[in-house]
């Protein structure tokens, strides 16, 4: 095999961009009436999602020429420090509606989790580079591994955040699938963390109203349902074209979280079937290119890489879409480069930055 050191891939550049701008313009509209109402600024959002979109960009041009190699020097301080943040988050996190996810840095808040993300791709891969076949042993090659995975995952839960959790877990097996391990064991550990999930989703009445909405949203369609009874009808009301950009209705403190957890809807009101297929289509190419970025990888480390992070970006994607779309249950996941988030954006890019260097490596028989 040779490596080809050149041009990173053109698609992935491209898919990226294109959504990238697609979710500032969405944004602009999705979030005016909230930010007109609380702030007295309709373009409030608009403005910070520019900014942060232009510092993501800024990392992901650095990371993108940065030999991704090199990220495998620093997996041990850049983990221990999503730890050390996701236990401050606990103590002196801006608590927002319930939950403690932010930390304040004064002009700024910081999402841990977002970070943590970014950083158990980089500690798996480094792990299962290091430890090759061994990760087929359950006590002696997968079980460190998911410790590791299920301490991330447990902080996150105790913010509380259970759709951020589950992503992490969900992209930690993945990684682990792809990297050798026993399917029948990671399997094993799922059924054997499922009575835990459902006494989580149990023990938490929001939870559990949530998760009786997705069976019937018309049940309880001024409460429980309301969420995805009002996001159906902005996808609805859009039609084949949509109703214009900047036109829709449902923005108009219908549609909840309209500028983050259910932008899709207000995508889908706006600019139709087609706007929603379009973004269903770049997604799917992005899918395509990462995949093949980790094909073509010139090393396992590199493969683990580009599998994670495509997979991070592209299951999250799936499952703001699925609950937009009441397919499943109400999750408070982003839709990546689309809905507003600084950390969730900037993070995202650096990943997408990681994945184009790891592309540029490309191996050829």
């Amino acid at each position: 095999m040779r490596s080809r050191a050149g041009r990173p891939d053109v698609l992935i550049v491209a898919t990226v961009s294109a959504l990238l701008v697609l979710g500032i313009v969405v944004v602009m509209s999705a979030a005016s009436v909230t930010d007109f109402i609380e702030y007295g600024d309709p373009y409030y959002h608009f403005k910070r999602q520019v900014v942060w979109a232009v510092v993501g960009v800024a990392v992901m041009l650095v990371l993108a020429r940065v030999d991704y190699r090199f990220l495998r020097l620093v997996t041990a301080p850049v983990l221990a420090a999503a730890f050390l943040l996701l236990t401050m988050v606990l103590f002196f996190g801006t608590q927002v509606g319930g939950a403690r996810r932010w930390l304040s840095l004064g002009f700024f808040n910081v999402q841990p989790s977002e970070i943590m993300k970014l950083a158990l791709i980089m500690y798996l891969s480094a792990y299962i580079a290091a430890k090759r076949g061994q990760v087929r042993r359950f006590f002696t090659g997968l079980l460190p591994p998911l410790l590791v995975t299920g301490l991330a995952a447990g902080l996150i839960l105790l913010e509380p955040d259970f759709g951020t959790a589950f992503t992490l877990l969900v992209t930690g097996a993945l990684v682990l699938f792809a990297g050798g391990a026993n399917l029948w064991h990671l399997a094993g550990v799922g059924l054997a963390a499922a009575p835990v999930a459902w006494y989580l989703i149990r023990s938490e009445p929001y939870r559990l109203r949530r998760l009786m909405a997705f069976w019937d949203p018309w049940a309880d369609r001024m409460d429980s349902g309301w969420n995805v009874v009002q996001s159906l009808l902005a996808i609805g009301s859009g039609g084949l074209f949509g109703l214009g950009l900047g036109e829709g209705r449902q923005k108009y403190l219908y549609v909840p979280e309209q500028h983050t957890d259910f932008i899709f809807a207000i995508l889908g009101e706006e600019l139709g079937f087609v706007g929603t297929t379009a973004v269903l289509v770049l997604f799917s190419v992005f899918a395509w290119r990462g995949f093949r970025a980790a094909l073509r990888a010139p090393d396992l480390y590199g493969c683990m890489m580009a599998v994670g992070i495509t997979g991070m970006i592209v299951f999250q994607a799936l499952l703001n879409i699925g609950v937009a779309t009441g397919s499943l249950p109400t999750t408070g996941i982003t839709l990546p480069f689309i809905s507003v988030g600084g950390s969730s954006l900037v993070v995202t890019l650096a990943g997408v930055g990681i994945l184009l260097n790891i592309s540029s490596h490309e191996t050829r028989a």
